[in-house]
């Protein structure tokens, strides 16, 4: 009998609560993120599960961080593996553990920049590695059945047995076992070790050109593009203070109220900021919606992003305007 051909599905790990470790397994909520270390990670899973389902498992330890430090350089030691590895004809998919807080932030990211033809997963734990009821080995095997799909691609979030477009996924809840949502629903569920497919994934369409995965790589210095939320009183002094420093912005993005609406004091200082050649986005602070683009608009509209999307959209677009 013919021996079944496995699937290579490659685990990029980067720290955070999966890979954490409470100081007293009992009271898990004081913990230390990004300790544990992957080949731990995937020790854990039984040979039952791996042989079940066929998969040939290769681990990597990128980072090993808390995610609310997650920065560029990262994201470029992340990018050259999985650019090597995407390119690789044996992998049949990746998944990256990332800790929940900037997940977000990395999965638009990479979606935005390599737009996968392969499944990159990206999975999390809201509870550390040694607590009684820890949800990460679980969230690890649901990302390695999901990355061992044959007609997926795109990144993904997957996470409390949800599957969500990695480009539009957010953070709305700080402890629940579920703490994503996307505005379009999930793209799949995973229930008893089955792929359960909800919708197809949707394209993620910029009107500005993308860094190539080449090109980010190689970036020696990424352009600074700051976040400012309108709030009742926001006089705009702040963006003021920072134009006016010899690191000042080249790209604002503000999270206005509602509809993206903002405060006079606020529009009139990014306005300014807009004139000195610093470019300015708008979105909104709503957890839900969209801001919508009028035909006179000054400062312009980025429907469909996240202030934290929208900021790492304009922080890649700058740096595709200084690639040859």
């Amino acid at each position: 009998m013919e021996a079944k051909k496995q699937k290579k599905i490659v685990v990029l790990a980067t720290g955070g609560t999966i890979a954490g470790l409470a100081h007293d397994a009992l009271k898990p909520q004081r913990y230390q993120a990004g300790v544990v270390p992957v080949r731990t990670l995937i020790g854990a899973i039984s040979n039952d599960f791996i042989e079940s389902h066929g998969l040939r498992i290769e681990a990597e330890q990128i980072a090993q961080i808390d995610s609310k430090d997650m920065q560029e350089s990262v994201w470029q030691a992340l990018s050259a593996r999985l650019m090597h590895h995407l390119a690789q004809t044996e992998v049949h998919g990746v998944v990256i553990t990332h800790g929940s807080d900037t997940l977000e932030e990395t999965a638009f990211f990479l979606q935005a920049v390599f737009q996968p033809n392969k499944p990159v997963v990206l999975t999390c734990a809201m509870r550390p590695a040694n607590a009684p009821d820890a949800d990460g080995p679980g969230n690890l095997r649901d990302a390695l059945l999901v990355a061992a799909q044959g007609d997926l691609q795109g990144v993904l979030v997957c996470c409390g047995g949800s599957v969500h477009a990695g480009h539009q996924v957010q953070k709305i809840q700080s402890h629940d076992l579920k703490p994503f949502v996307s505005e379009s629903g999930l793209v799949a569920r995973v229930m008893a070790e089955k792929f359960i497919p909800m919708r197809a994934v949707p394209p993620l369409a910029l009107p500005w050109p993308m860094p190539t995965p080449q090109g980010l790589v190689q970036a020696q210095e990424w352009p600074r593009v700051e976040l400012v939320y309108n709030h009742a009183g926001a006089l705009g002094q702040n963006v003021r203070d920072m134009m006016q420093s010899k690191q000042a912005p080249q790209g604002w993005v503000v999270a206005g109220s509602g509809n993206g609406t903002l405060h006079r004091g606020l529009e009139k200082a990014l306005k300014e900021a807009q004139d000195k050649g610093a470019k300015v986005l708008r979105a909104t602070r709503c957890a839900l919606g969209q801001v919508l683009a009028l035909p006179d608009d000054v400062l312009l509209a980025a429907p469909h992003l996240t202030p934290v999307q929208a900021r790492v959209a304009l922080q890649l677009a700058l740096l595709a305007e200084r690639q040859p």
